[in-house]
């Protein structure tokens, strides 16, 4: 219960008590004295009238009781569940009468809240200085609901590195207060963090442990739905969708219960998600849509966004491509240009492109998983991983540590008064035991790193032999059937296709055989591939190429579409700059200047006439237009003793 006083006379108290208070649950008058009951604190007894009575009660509560900041915090807090918007009505109201009575305590509360509901709507930078401005209003036994958002922050923002780091803060104030739902709370968040990881094994151990500590608290609250949800979900990944229905349908039967549209909203699209796996397409969709219902009452966008992508999935398992673009579309449209989760817009991305090649529209489907894959680059970076384990390995080791010294002290006591001396040189030995432990393990650690390290290394070289070997079997295969093509343009498609096989072939030779997995030396690499070009057009006793440029290298990601780019224009020059078996000169030049990168590729040719009829499909004007774009660069092409290309790009853009 809170108590607060309030200064009035008592025939005014008892008037307010009888004409005010009859019908409030939750807040009542007694001797002087205001009394309310804490919901999810002492009790989880959320009914249907629970907002609306608190609604009811700010009209009688005197404007200058703190009790007044304590209620508009909680209908702001709790309507977060239900509506967004209007929860961000009563936080306002609450701040601007905190800040006018200089309650700093009620106004770091407020902002708690402010930045989790501005969190959902989105709006992740405003949530973060919320909740960063709450950090010196709030005591630390209080402090991990906003650490906890902190971290959603950032795993929304896709920095899961730095969201564990959070979740780590959490359970370090609960274990320290000995407050379990901080640490209930810490693992969940945990769990979901290893999830999105693709660790599923760990997201489950997590989310049973957080929810074996839910159920010691008693109290059935959001997160405690939410969990339900989140162990649902990990059960999915792990194959084993009986278990997974019976954590989504006890989700469903809480958030139903309380009015939870946002856990519902997760768990129905989850349950779409799960039962078109199953086969089950008419189910799948009707849980589509209840999702999208509960998202659109809370009014939240990235709700909204995620079930339009659980129905696009929908769409996709039953193969009606169409409507499963619609759906995806849409679900774009929705997260907006601003939208901060990275994680599940690559979800979005990808299965639009499955959804374009099921149409049939490669283009588009290629552009869309280009655009999946550029977003888990951002999110699933080698940092965040290295520092996500090496927080989990921490926070074990110090788990483990601070149970054996419990245990020692506990024995210490017992036996002090007997064998001060014995226990003490015990205690000793212990500690140096426990030192050399640590030393072994970090040696361990150590070399496992080394040993793990040389085997990343192995395979990514493997993979690029692979890849090479592979890249030359298509260019076998496509030799083949140049030989039995009897249409000229046709047997120039497949020639051209050839040679860009072979180019992309040569950047994995490099990179096998120079021993440098991420980087390619470019002049050597044009001057091979000018060797290749030539020897293909059988134009190497006539036409001299030359790569005027200092060493150079560039990142794989950068060096394949220049070299494609470059393959398309000496090609082009072959084929046109010099007719009449005429003699000539092909020049390419790359350079980096101030954090650009310029390429040249020229002939001496006849160059490109304005009034030229245009020759071949087009197709290969059209990949450099596209590589260009890619690549973040402009090109400029200049008629003057031959054709001269250039181009430049924005090197940190490229890479």
């Amino acid at each position: 219960m809170i108590f607060l006083y309030l200064k009035m006379n008592k025939f005014f108290l008892i008037t307010l008590f009888l004409i005010s208070f009859s019908g409030f649950a939750q807040i009542e008058v007694r001797n002087g004295l205001f009394l309310y009951d804490e919901v999810f604190v002492e009790s989880d007894d959320f009914q249907s009238d629970y907002l609306e009575e608190l609604e009811k009660s700010l009209s009688v509560i005197p404007i200058d009781s703190v009790l007044r900041l304590q209620v508009l915090n909680d209908l702001g807090y709790y309507y977060h569940t239900r509506n967004l918007k209007i929860a961000l009505g009563y936080i306002e109201m609450g701040l601007e009468e905190a800040r006018d009575k200089n309650e700093s305590y009620w106004e770091g509360k407020l902002l708690v809240s402010q930045g989790a509901i501005l969190l959902r709507m989105e709006q992740l930078d405003l949530a973060e200085k919320a909740l960063t401005d709450a950090i010196s209003k709030i005591p630390e036994n209080e402090s991990w609901l906003l650490y906890t958002n902190l971290g959603y922050v950032y795993e929304r923002k896709g920095i899961l590195g730095e969201a564990f780091v959070y979740a780590s803060k959490t359970l370090e104030i609960g274990e320290k207060y000995g407050d379990t739902k901080a640490v209930a709370m810490a693992y969940s968040d945990m769990s979901n963090l290893f999830w999105k990881q693709g660790k599923f094994d760990a997201a489950l151990s997590y989310g049973l442990k957080s929810l074996e500590i839910f159920e010691k608290r008693g109290l059935k609250d959001l997160d405690y739905d939410f969990t339900f949800h989140l162990v649902g979900q990990y059960m999915v990944d792990l194959d084993r969708p009986k278990e997974a229905i019976v954590y989504f349908t006890k989700s469903v039967e809480i958030g139903e219960r309380y009015g939870f549209y946002n856990n519902l909203s997760d768990t129905y699209i989850a349950m779409a998600n799960l039962q078109a796996k199953m086969g089950e397409f008419s189910e799948a969709q009707i849980s589509g849509l209840k999702a999208l219902r509960y998202a659109e009452l809370l009014e939240n966008e990235f709700m909204i966004m995620r079930s339009y992508m659980s129905l696009g999935k929908v769409g996709n398992a039953s193969k009606d491509f169409a409507k499963a673009a619609d759906y995806l579309e849409t679900s774009i449209l929705e997260a907006t240009e601003n939208f901060g989760d990275k994680f599940y817009l690559s979800l979005v991305y990808e299965e639009l492109s499955k959804a374009y090649e099921g149409q049939g529209n490669f283009q588009k489907s290629l552009v869309a998983s280009r655009k999946s894959d550029e977003l888990r680059r951002d999110v699933f970076t080698a940092e965040a991983d290295k520092q996500v384990a090496q927080l989990q390995t921490e926070m074990d080791v110090a788990q483990k540590e601070n149970t054996i010294m419990l245990q020692e002290a506990k024995l210490s006591r017992q036996r002090i008064l007997q064998v001060f001396y014995l226990t003490l040189a015990g205690v000793l030995i212990i500690i140096l035991f426990l030192l050399f432990r640590v030393f072994l393990r970090k040696k361990k650690y150590s070399t496992l790193l080394e040993k793990k390290n040389e085997e990343k290394e192995f395979l990514l070289k493997e993979i690029h032999h692979r890849v090479k070997n592979n890249l030359e079997t298509i260019s076998s295969l496509l030799t083949l059937q140049i030989a039995k093509i009897g249409d000229p343009k046709f047997k120039q498609i497949m020639e051209d296709t050839y040679t860009r096989v072979q180019s992309m072939g040569m950047i994995h030779l490099s990179l096998y055989k120079e021993g440098n997995l991420k980087k390619v030396e470019m002049k050597e690499f044009f001057n091979g591939l000018g060797r290749f070009v030539f020897d293909t057009f059988d134009a190497s006793d006539r036409i001299r190429f030359e790569a005027n440029m200092p060493p150079i290298e560039l990142d794989v990601d950068v060096a394949i579409p220049i070299g494609l780019i470059v393959n398309e224009l000496i090609s082009n020059s072959l084929k046109y700059a010099f007719p009449n078996q005429k003699s000539g000169q092909i020049c390419v030049q790359l350079l980096e200047k101030e954090g650009n990168l310029y390429l040249k590729v020229s002939d001496d040719g006849i160059g490109i006439m304005e009034d030229s009829t245009i020759k071949g499909t087009g197709f290969g004007r059209e990949l450099i237009s596209l590589l260009t774009r890619q690549l973040d660069g402009k090109m400029t092409l200049v008629n003057d003793e031959g054709a001269a290309f250039s181009f430049e790009f924005q090197l940190n853009t490229a890479a």
